[in-house]
């Protein structure tokens, strides 16, 4: 089973993963390089991503690459706030294996 352990949090492979990015780019990234976004645990490290990803979907990873995306400030009249940051993870898996979402 894939879980890590840091700061007193035990997160399974359904928790680290915690949805696809579907975008545009994505499916392009998908059809021509067979690289696949998802959302994932801001605590997760590639380690954890790679076997997440390898025991949630029978597949082989090659590489993962990430990016902790920073909230922007946004304000809606006079009130100024800030989306979310989140954590970005683009998986590259071998020529052979694919992900099918849908």
């Amino acid at each position: 089973m894939s879980s890590f352990f840091r700061s007193g949090i035990t997160l399974e492979a359904h928790q680290v993963i915690r949805r696809p990015l579907v975008t545009e780019k994505g499916s392009h990234l998908s059809e021509k390089l067979n690289a696949y976004s998802f959302e994932v645990h801001p605590l997760a490290t590639k380690t954890d991503i790679k076997a997440a990803v390898q025991q949630l979907w029978d597949v082989r990873v090659v590489a993962v690459r990430t990016q902790t995306r920073v909230g922007k400030p946004r304000r809606h009249k006079t009130v100024v706030g800030h989306t979310k940051s989140w954590k970005k993870a683009v998986v590259k898996l071998h020529d052979e294996d694919r992900i099918a979402f849908f």
